[in-house]
């Protein structure tokens, strides 16, 4: 097990729930989509892109990185809180030498669970291929250090999983009718969904992952893009509430099986879902003025289409939850990390990471 004690890990909890604690620079590696992705589909032939202005407009450089965010997404917070320099895209040339020590990035916009998941997207890093690249990563990196080594820093290093809104948002629900739609009913699907997910962590743990933060997915019927289209006043769209509300348990579930199987608390739950759901029902207690209205788009919510140079913008983005019709602004990231960091049981399962830091320091 993890933990010798129930008192040593309460005494940690409780303390550390806190005071984050200087951490020294661990690999850190992070698979997903958009909510993740910092630049890989800039080097794909593909419409999932953020790679032109206004995204970045806040970053250090205020350009556009591919990043789905006005300035830093949820890996670069985590990296700042572990101490660690940014990850690379994996596909990004800059990624060699000693760069590749600091862990890779390996998401892509567009992708889920399901290989279908995306399709209109084209040319999209599958999860599978994500995988693969992780592989391949491990063999580069025993060219440098010799596979020892690699296979240490591999075990010791921090993993971010963000899989599954795209499953109902790009696939079950894309388009009334849809393929998936009429296979399954949404039990069913979401059941046929954790399945297939039990695959790619059991993957992930063969590949040497040994603490893998796993991210449920958000209030996906409250984003602005389901606001628009579902929305009358305001209210978030009932069936992608349903799907969440589904999905969100059963994985948790999952986790915890694994880890039984395991012997170890390698998997730990994000709830994204509650993360999210603070500043979504309650925005003025976070700052936020709105947290319907996207920062950057068009139509009813700036919800309709995608942010581009031509799309409304508000001028101060620290006070708008959604930066796009979908994707959180970096102030709204930061509270999210924030609660990956201190956030008690009921944000972060079975510990939350200042805790995983305490602990893995010691071992």
């Amino acid at each position: 097990m993890v933990v010798s004690s129930k008192s040593i890990f309460l005494c940690l909890f409780f303390t550390l729930s806190t005071v984050a604690p200087q951490a020294e620079a661990r690999a850190f590696f992070v698979f997903g989509d958009s909510l993740v992705d910092n630049g890989n589909n800039n080097y794909l032939a593909t419409t999932a892109r953020a790679d032109s202005y206004p995204y970045g407009i806040d970053s250090a450089s205020h350009r556009a990185s591919g990043r789905f965010s006005n300035g830093l997404n949820m890996p670069d917070l985590i990296s700042e809180k572990i101490g660690s320099e940014a990850t690379l895209p994996y596909l990004s040339p800059q990624l060699n030498g000693e760069k590749l020590l600091v862990g890779a990035n390996f998401a892509s916009a567009g992708v889920g669970i399901l290989n279908d998941t995306g399709f209109q997207f084209i040319n999209i890093i599958r999860i599978t291929e994500q995988l693969a690249y992780f592989r391949q990563y491990q063999q580069r990196v025993a060219a440098l250090i010799g596979e020892e080594q690699t296979r240490d820093l591999v075990n010791k290093a921090l993993v971010l999983i963000t899989l599954g809104g795209n499953d109902f948002v790009n696939n079950y629900f894309l388009v009334p009718f849809s393929a998936r739609s009429r296979e399954y009913a949404l039990p069913d699907y979401v059941v046929f969904l954790i399945s297939e997910y039990r695959k790619i962590l059991a993957h992930l743990y063969e590949l040497g992952a040994r603490r893998v933060l796993v991210t449920g997915t958000g209030p996906l019927g409250c984003v602005p893009a389901e606001l628009a289209m579902h929305s009358r006043n305001g209210e978030c769209a009932t069936e992608l509430q349903r799907a969440v509300n589904l999905f969100n348990p059963q994985l948790v579930q999952l986790l915890q099986a694994l880890n039984t199987e395991i012997g170890s608390d390698v998997f730990i739950s994000a709830n994204a879902f509650a993360m999210h759901l603070d500043f979504v029902t309650d925005p003025q207690a976070y700052g936020f003025v709105t947290s319907k209205v996207a920062c950057c788009g068009q139509g009813a919510y700036n919800g309709i289409g995608l942010c581009t140079p031509a799309s409304n913008l508000c001028p101060n983005r620290n006070l708008y939850a959604f930066w796009d019709a979908f994707h959180p602004s970096e102030t709204a990231n930061r509270l999210i990390v924030d609660k990956f960091m201190t956030g008690s049981t009921d944000y972060m399962h079975p510990m939350n990471l200042s805790t995983i830091i305490a602990l893995d320091s010691t071992t």
